[in-house]
């Protein structure tokens, strides 16, 4: 999958503010909305957090997937945000999550969002690929490295 395909500058962020879970996804709901990319930011919302609640997205190395499956947007839609001081995910490791990947999908479509997260899971499974996303200090610099 091209990433230029699925993520535009307007939805990568460096400076993500929140230091909970609930505020983490709730602000990434937000920005998503203020971007134009979803239709209903409550439907949106809760389908994230209805994900949430069968099972943490929190991952391990400080990288945390939250994603819904909602009728609020027409098709896939990626977000990426960074919050370098680490926030409580749930994770499988029990760390801070400092790197955050949102995905929302429409209900009756299933290729885009599972090749999505295959492909963003096999990158940031590499350490220096998370090491390099850290350093990064503008959110133009995210989106020129994974694009």
């Amino acid at each position: 999958m091209n990433l230029k395909k699925v993520l535009s500058p307007d939805v990568v962020w460096v400076d993500l503010k929140a230091d909970s879970k609930q505020g983490i996804i709730e602000e990434m709901i937000a920005r998503l909305g203020a971007a134009g990319k979803i239709k209903d930011r409550d439907a949106a919302l809760q389908s994230v957090l209805d994900r949430e609640e069968k099972m943490s997205t929190g991952m391990q190395n400080g990288v945390a997937i939250p994603h819904g499956k909602t009728d609020a947007v027409k098709s896939l839609v990626v977000a990426v945000g960074l919050n370098k001081a680490g926030v409580h995910f749930d994770s499988l490791d029990g760390s801070p999550c400092t790197i955050f990947i949102m995905t929302l999908s429409p209900l009756k479509r299933q290729g885009p969002h599972i090749q999505f997260l295959a492909e963003i899971s096999q990158l940031l499974g590499q350490s220096a690929a998370r090491e390099k996303l850290l350093a990064c200090q503008t959110s133009g610099d995210i989106y020129d490295l994974l694009t």
